[in-house]
């Protein structure tokens, strides 16, 4: 059956009418489950949300002021982006730009259909501006509530369209917490891996195995057809049609929010912009994919602790001369080589579980979000009719 078909049968030709979001839920700001402390481990069980694309920004130990959302979801609405996220957890804020979404009325507007519904509308449909993005523009966007004037049929609407569309949701919510599961146990590995004991391993200074600099290029210098890859403030590389460096090297830099730091592992041609840094490793008794895990590790809590993140904060000496390297079995480099190979294989598998983009399970989720996108679509398509009654006939 298709989902239109399969939609007239759910409604038996019931109304349906487009009610506003201001008057299906109801919103509070997040102030009194905001963090007091900056003591985050991520083996603490409370997570700590954000308003950047992280969204989880690390995990906390306080027990006051938890939003105890694994008894009653909530969404959470970015006001400075219109992002959404359904969250049925308990957890403290980080950002007071976050908006907590909740049914003004469970027994005639479920939250998790409001919730599917809202995933419709466009993230970035924020009118040109970017605040107070609930206010100004999605209270007032019309949500289809079927026959809302008989509160039983239409909940028992609403919770079918929920069931069809949280069988496909369910996988991709399944294979992120696999994900965020091999995350965490990726992380683990990579701390307890690159521990030494002080008897056999010799630390160095950055500065003293790398050479570490800045780029020049521009954001706009990106291209869609670029032939080689340019490293920029993020996760992902963008584009470029001509090369700064054709080298094997790190780029180093803080995600576009400032909550992240991230590390690419480059070998080849690359353009970089001017706020990234390129990490060039000239010591022979060290492998450049090692020192890249290594900076993985723990340099983000390094600087943190020092003088914050940014391209001025790598040029600094403080960086250069303090942050210290550890070179194993520095006495027998061919034995030191065969450890980092040894170490670099092991978190190598890790990596491509986690981060692919191209295979393993961050390829899977990708797939299975278009799936669950196309379906949820189809099945909240009401046809727009009789608008002038406020009225609209499926």
């Amino acid at each position: 059956m298709t989902c239109s078909k399969y939609i007239d049968k759910l409604l038996d030709g019931a109304e349906v009418k487009w009610l506003p979001l201001s008057e299906v839920t109801r919103f509070e700001l997040p102030n009194r489950y905001l963090v007091k402390t900056e003591n985050f481990d991520d083996t603490f069980l409370t997570p700590v949300l954000t308003a950047s694309k992280t969204f989880i920004h690390r995990y906390t130990d306080e027990t006051d002021g938890i939003c105890t959302a694994s008894k009653n979801p909530v969404i959470i609405f970015n006001d400075g982006t219109a992002e959404k996220r359904w969250v049925d957890f308990d957890f403290k804020a980080k950002s007071q730009i976050m908006k907590i979404i909740s049914s003004s009325d469970d027994t005639r507007f479920l939250l998790r259909y409001v919730y599917h519904w809202m995933s419709t509308l466009p993230s970035n449909f924020t009118d040109g501006n970017h605040q107070a993005q609930w206010k100004r523009t999605y209270c007032r966007k019309r949500i289809p509530i079927p026959c809302p004037e008989d509160p039983e049929k239409s909940l028992a609407i609403q919770t079918e369209i929920v069931r069809k569309l949280d069988a496909f949701d369910d996988l991709t919510t399944q294979l992120t917490a696999e994900l965020t599961a091999r995350k965490k146990q990726y992380n683990y590995y990579l701390k307890q891996i690159l521990t030494f004991d002080e008897g056999n391993v010799q630390w160095k200074p950055l500065g003293e195995i790398a050479t570490i600099s800045a780029g020049v290029r521009e954001i706009n210098d990106a291209t869609d057809e670029g032939k080689y890859p340019f490293y920029v403030l993020s996760e992902r590389s963008r584009k470029i049609d001509s090369y700064d460096f054709d080298e094997t090297a790190i780029i180093a830099g803080l995600n576009g929010e400032g909550t992240r730091a991230f590390f690419h592992f480059v070998t080849g041609k690359y353009g970089l912009h001017r706020r990234a840094c390129r990490i060039v490793a000239h010591d022979l008794k060290l492998n450049p994919k090692f020192l890249f895990y290594f900076l993985k590790r723990d340099s983000y809590k390094f600087i943190s602790r020092t003088s914050g993140w940014g391209r001025a904060t790598l040029m600094k000496r403080t960086w250069s001369e303090k942050y210290l390297i550890p070179i194993p079995f520095p006495d027998d480099p061919t034995k030191s080589m065969a450890e980092q190979a040894r170490i670099i294989d092991i978190l190598d598998k890790f990596d491509t579980l986690t981060n692919s983009i191209s295979e393993g399970l961050p390829r899977e989720i990708e797939l299975r979000r278009k799936q669950y996108g196309y379906y949820r679509n189809m099945l909240l398509k009401f046809q727009k009719q009789k608008k002038e009654a406020g009225w609209l006939i499926h």
